[in-house]
């Protein structure tokens, strides 16, 4: 049921003055930490590790937890919120996700962790969506796309300040306020939430669970993650174990296929993949979003191997990404009612690509403002794309399939920026490899390396090499750009497939 059919039977009024900005804040807030934290733990690893006395490989199941159980319950966010209400559902997921927090901090070992991070995977995941609905339907039905602007805008910046908190807590602080700092704003969230919204729950509807299909689901995602992950740190498919994670992802999910399919109340259900703009909305996005999350991966990345970086400056130079988000993330979504949407995504990713062409030109003595200037430019066209594609996708859906199909592209998504992250790292790696046999393969046997005054006298040779190094890893990292900007050049002609929605387009439910 979409959130206007919602209200036509509930009969509730969109929130105005400061009750409005109170909740719109509190909503979008609880989606900004969500996603926070699927990036926070990603450069304090390496400490945690330390900490705890695992090794760095180890240590990456911290962050593989988190993501496999958040991708499991973003879909069966629309199967919950019938079962127990939206404000109910959000409220005690934004609670459950405060108490996790807090045992994650106090782990006093991997497993420990690994396990409580599991379960903030589960609580945290149905925020996502459920933020997104719960947005919408507290502003007026004209105005309901600027709430889905302003989840986009969260969405977006999240990722990118992950890092720089992580960095800077894990430089300055103990690891564990990586997780307490999410107490103050989930409480703050989950209480202002519930003050403002426990009298507008939504209708409770009394179905059977769908036992296989969850299991089926958790195999699948449970699998496909762990391949993605462990598959660059294991040679890919030379290994017998990530050959068997795909071999069980691929039966998982063939049999999750025809289980839902056939099943008379599936968890999810997959009856929208026959809508044409959802299925071309959903295809873009992701392809987009695996492009764009390989960039956020990258350029802390390069910056710190390469560009000496500490984990605090890498997350700075990325930052100014969100200032032209929260700038355009508004105005794209005044502009949807207005213009076709199929323009306002190639305009998104052209943008992308333009700031894409910046990076593919740098070289190794490219200064702070280099990078920041392109990273600027990213944040003008990622709303346009995020939050155009996530409305276009539902636009032609009957309202009944709203909820379903937001949550699986929703799903799409969180999984594409997975295999994006793992994709872009794995051709990095291989690229700066190649590019240093190609750079040592010229230099004449017979050189003689002399080291500067002052120095030794045999640490020519390693100078050298450091250097060799240093280019390898820029060639890698410019032809990683150049190839990003073909790539997001020929995925704005996807979405022209879609059909142009011939009224406004739909307000989005999870």
């Amino acid at each position: 049921m979409s959130e206007e059919a919602k209200h036509q039977e509930s009969g509730y009024p969109p929130l105005r003055g400061v009750t409005l900005v109170l909740a719109a804040a509190a909503l979008s807030f609880g989606n900004f930490v969500v996603v926070l934290d699927t990036t926070i733990a990603n450069v304090a690893m390496p400490t945690i590790s330390g900490d705890l006395g695992v090794s760095t490989t180890e240590g990456t199941w911290i962050i593989t937890a988190y993501a496999v159980a958040e991708a499991i319950t973003v879909p069966l966010t629309g199967w919950l919120a019938r079962r127990f209400g939206e404000v109910r559902l959000f409220s005690a997921c934004v609670g459950a996700f405060v108490i996790c927090s807090i045992l994650c901090g106090l782990s006093g070992s991997l497993g420990l962790l690994v396990v409580f991070r599991i379960l903030q995977g589960v609580v945290g995941g149905p925020i996502i969506p459920l933020s997104s609905t719960l947005l919408m339907s507290i502003f007026p039905k004209e105005k309901a796309n600027i709430g889905l602007a302003i989840w986009g805008l969260t969405t977006v910046v999240a990722p990118i300040f992950g890092p720089i908190l992580g960095g800077y807590i894990s430089d300055n602080y103990a690891w564990g306020w990586i997780f307490y700092i999410n107490i103050p704003f989930g409480a703050a969230v989950g209480s202002v939430t519930w003050w403002l919204m426990r009298n507008r729950e939504t209708p409770i509807e009394r179905k059977r669970i769908d036992i296989v299909g969850l299991l089926l689901l958790v195999v699948f995602v449970s699998a496909f993650q762990t391949m993605i992950d462990k598959g660059r740190e294991l040679d890919w498919f030379s290994s017998s174990f990530i050959v068997g994670s795909a071999i069980v992802a691929f039966i998982a999910l063939g049999a999750l296929i025809i289980w839902e399919l056939t099943d008379e109340e599936p968890a999810l259900d997959f009856s929208v993949f026959r809508s044409r703009n959802w299925l071309v909305s959903t295809v873009s996005l992701g392809l987009m979003f695996g492009l764009f999350f390989g960039n956020i991966v990258l350029t802390p990345l390069w910056l710190q191997q390469m560009m000496g970086y500490t984990a605090t400056w890498a997350g700075f130079a990325t930052a100014p990404m969100g200032i032209l988000a929260v700038i355009t993330a508004p105005i794209v979504g005044r502009l949807m009612t207005r213009i076709d949407p199929r323009l306002i995504v190639s305009y998104g990713m052209a943008v992308l690509a333009v700031s894409f062409y910046m990076r593919a030109h740098l070289n190794a003595q490219a200064d702070y403002m280099s990078v920041a200037i392109a990273m600027l430019v990213l944040g003008a066209g990622v709303p346009a794309c995020l939050v155009t594609l996530t409305s276009l996708a539902v636009s032609d859906l009957p309202p009944e399939k709203v909820a379903s199909g937001s949550g699986l592209q929703n799903f799409i998504r969180i999984m594409a920026m997975a295999v994006g992250a793992s994709l872009t790292s794995t051709y990095w790696e291989d690229a700066t490899k190649e590019n240093r046999a190609n750079l040592v393969s010229i230099i004449d046997p017979a050189t003689t390396l002399t080291a500067p005054s002052g120095l030794p006298a045999d640490s020519g040779l390693a100078m050298f090499s450091k250097m060799v190094d240093a280019q390898a890893v820029m060639l890698a990292t410019n032809d990683f750009y150049a190839m990003a900007t073909i790539l997001i050049l020929i995925f704005a002609g996807v979405v022209w497939l879609a059909k142009r929605p011939k009224g406004p387009l739909k307000q989005v439910s999870h």
